[in-house]
């Protein structure tokens, strides 16, 4: 009984607590504590949720800033265009030019801007080659105030929406899948781009009110197997040797068909192994030099009984005065609303060097401007689409527009492996990673 009675003796002389008043006191301070914890956890809950709000608020209004600033058709997005397509020259024009981060794109956006025509280009950046060297071109045409729309030309809400804007005199069609081996890999894109891109840039271009203008890019490749030197615009152009000619060929009808139909003005434009500053990775001069430089082994081509593979080696310079000769002596286009209202001119030109150089001569001369001997590895050329040689009769665009190129392929390789050594950070004595 002791040991029960001192259960209750009180810790406190004179104070006693019977067990009820010690379970009250215990319950009450665990409520205290739980009604603590209750309201944390409801104040936790309540910044969490103030948090989440803000961070959401903040996203719409960065996502709102986007729109405004740069989505495709946002109000500023607009106003990037118009005051691109702005012309600052007496009888200048306006210019929409697709491809305009490619190597020819590049090139003559900025001289169209140089002389005060208003600009706007469109990019899809695919990456066909380093994206990274369209985006760097991207940059330089930015500094000039050119503004680059990346979309694709199948898009033909895109294209409506820039012909709503701005009522081009002129369209630089330089868009297209290059390359003639890539074919083999990816025969999808050229498709995609060089013949359904042309065709829905060619409906946008008839819709529009007052239509434009068209220059776009042929290929010397439509020439194909054709043995007749110099090669003549006349000349037949139906064996075509890749699939990438094919589609090059193609444009040539198709543009044709909308020329008659539709009365738009065309003029397509047949380039010759075009080269130079801010050119394709993937084009044998730039490829050589980039392996060259780093030691490794070049792959030579010959063609049949060992003769040298040739090519009419054609400066980014001279081909970019002939795109800008060929958009000043384009005539109107005479439909409106894709009604044809007579005739419009069509017209097609070699745009060439008239001077072929041999493969191995090229190297030689990347030879001595890199001051670096090439590891050659001859082979015999395979039947992937390229052709033995190339060679320019430039008569016709000679009299329709003074087309006369300056620059030999010295002076011109001369001036890449400048512009290479510098962009890349490449140094004549040492080898390059």
């Amino acid at each position: 009984m002791r040991g029960l009675e001192e259960e209750f003796i009180p810790s406190t002389p004179g104070k006693f607590k019977d067990k009820t008043y010690v379970n009250y006191s215990v319950n009450r301070q665990f409520h205290r504590c739980f009604a603590s914890t209750s309201t944390m956890f409801l104040w936790a809950l309540f910044l969490i949720a103030l948090t989440a709000s803000y961070l959401s608020f903040q996203s719409f209004m960065d996502s709102g800033t986007r729109y405004l600033s740069s989505t495709w058709g946002s109000l500023h997005w607009e106003k990037q265009v118009r005051d691109s397509a702005q012309i600052h020259r007496v009888n200048g024009m306006s210019v929409l030019v697709t491809g305009a981060a490619g190597f020819v794109g590049s090139h003559v956006s900025i001289a169209l801007k140089k002389r005060g025509d208003g600009v706007v280009g469109i990019d899809n950046f695919n990456n066909y080659y380093d994206p990274s060297l369209k985006k760097a071109r991207k940059n330089l045409l930015n500094s000039q105030n050119i503004f680059i729309v990346e979309g694709d030309i199948n898009d033909m809400r895109m294209l409506v929406k820039l012909f709503d804007i701005v009522a081009f005199t002129h369209v630089m069609h330089l868009a297209a899948q290059a390359g003639v081996r890539y074919a083999m890999e990816n025969p999808q894109s050229y498709v995609h781009s060089n013949i359904a891109g042309l065709v829905t840039l060619l409906e946008a271009c008839k819709n529009a009110n007052p239509q434009p203008a068209v220059v776009w890019a042929s290929s010397s490749s439509v020439y194909g197997l054709n043995e007749k030197v110099p090669f003549s615009e006349s000349d037949r152009t139906d064996q075509p040797a890749s699939l990438y000619a094919a589609t090059k060929k193609a444009g040539e009808e198709i543009t044709h068909t909308y020329n008659h139909i539709y009365g738009l003005s065309i003029t397509g434009l047949r380039f010759f192994t075009v080269y130079g500053p801010w050119g394709r990775p993937d084009m044998a001069y730039f490829s050589f030099t980039r392996n060259i430089l780093q030691g490794k082994p070049i792959t030579v081509y010959r063609g049949k009984n060992r003769v040298d593979l040739a090519r009419d080696f054609t400066y980014i310079d001279d081909v970019v005065k002939g795109c800008v000769g060929s958009l000043d002596t384009a005539g109107k286009s005479t439909g409106s609303g894709g009604k044809k209202k007579g005739p419009a001119p069509y017209r097609i030109f070699n745009l060439g060097n008239t001077s072929p150089v041999t493969v191995p001569m090229m190297v030689g001369m990347l030879e001595k401007h890199l001051k670096v001997k090439a590891k050659k590895h001859i082979v015999d050329m395979p039947g992937n689409g390229d052709v033995p040689f190339t060679h320019a009769n430039i008569s016709s665009a000679q009299k329709a527009f003074g087309y006369k190129p300056t620059t030999d392929l010295q002076t011109g390789l001369r001036k890449f492996v400048r512009w290479y050594l510098s962009y890349y950070g490449y140094s004549q004595q040492k080898s390059v990673k």
